[in-house]
């Protein structure tokens, strides 16, 4: 498959800027892969597609107030600084992104907070953009990150910066509401439309509700720059999947239930843990994995998914499940219907 195949066009003003005033309410189109079909929705509707003994699984991450705004020593630079990930606990040294970069040189010191109450010092200049730097900071590891997480913001994607003053909005508003496990610096999208209320529904009508955890970095974000899609490398991304869900989901499929997967993140972590064709094992590690069609997919038989930019990899795994006709066909109707796209868009749920 080569990347030009999943090029369309995107008007910019179908990129929703917020998200909808409930979260379930926002609309849905139903694609049933079978028939071909295409329905349209709201996301409370949800519920009637999922029956007694079907298993969902999310992935329950949650967003780091990852970015850090500071200043560069000596000329008072303003700089922007995305924690990326901790490379070692003992030394305090992360792999970020710096912005702007250009000036960032090994060695430059980096003063961030009120009386620079934390200072890094970059030690290391891996990519045009990245860096590992070193926080200088002698007190205990759960001192300095409560320090991180109060002087820290959260890293919107760029098409979602906005005014300062809603930024408390945004902090929550970015987050699904059953996020647990701290690690992402981006949002698992397609879980955003679940409200507390449509979870009890769902509970009550005998819906499993499984977990797992797949940090998201900025792979999410990462442009495809080769043609031939077999020679694009994605980004590793930390996942934990347990034994304890691994078990529910195959009882399921023993049992004929359908396994639905919400988001491009779960489903990757899913495939990832497959190592038997229809059977999923624990998992404790990272994955790189990039799906792109053909693909033969063994355990989800559902998706949630968002509508996402073009030639993404997110737009080219929903096309890998539905197939990239249907999916490329799905989309221009989409369009023509005016579903709103990106993280704070609409839902699509595949069957």
């Amino acid at each position: 498959m080569k990347l030009s195949q999943f090029r369309f066009n995107l008007p910019k003003d179908l990129i929703a800027e917020k998200p909808v005033r409930n979260r379930d309410e926002a609309r849905m189109m139903v694609v049933n892969r079978a028939a071909g079909t295409v329905e349209h929705h709201v996301f409370k509707d949800f519920i009637g597609y999922v029956d007694e003994g079907d298993v969902v699984v999310a992935n329950n991450t949650r967003v780091f107030p990852a970015l850090l705004e500071g200043e560069k020593e000596k000329t008072g630079a303003r700089i922007e600084v995305l924690l990326l990930r901790e490379l070692n606990e003992e030394m305090r040294l992360w792999d970020v992104l710096v912005d702007p970069a250009r000036k960032i040189r090994i060695g430059n010191k980096l003063y961030f907070g009120t009386n620079d109450a934390l200072v890094a010092e970059v030690v290391d200049n891996t990519t045009s953009r990245g860096r590992t730097i070193r926080f200088l900071f002698d007190g205990e590891h759960d001192e300095f990150i409560k320090i991180i997480k109060g002087m820290g913001r959260t890293p919107l994607p760029d098409e979602l910066r906005r005014l300062r003053d809603i930024e408390k909005r945004d902090a929550d508003d970015y987050q699904t509401i059953y996020a647990k496990v701290e690690g992402s610096i981006a949002a698992p999208i397609a879980g955003l439309h679940f409200s507390r209320e449509l979870l009890k529904r769902m509970e009550i009508k005998g819906v499993d509700w499984a977990e797992l955890t797949v940090h998201c970095g900025m792979g999410e974000f990462k442009a495809i720059e080769v043609e031939d899609l077999s020679k694009h490398r994605a980004d590793a991304e930390e996942m934990h999947l347990s034994a304890d869900v691994c078990d529910r989901i195959q009882k399921a499929k023993d049992n004929g239930h359908k396994i639905c997967a919400v988001g491009t993140t779960t489903m990757r972590a899913l495939e990832s843990a497959v190592t038997i064709p229809g059977k999923v094992f624990p998992y404790d590690g990272w994955t790189n994995k990039f799906i792109y069609p053909p693909y033969d997919f063994t355990i989800a038989d559902m998706m949630v998914t968002n509508f996402h930019h073009p030639m993404s990899t997110q737009f080219i795994m929903v096309s890998a499940f539905m197939g990239p006709e249907l999916a490329m066909e799905a989309y221009q109707t989409a369009i023509k219907e005016k579903y709103r796209f990106s993280t704070y868009g609409d839902a699509m749920l595949i069957v």
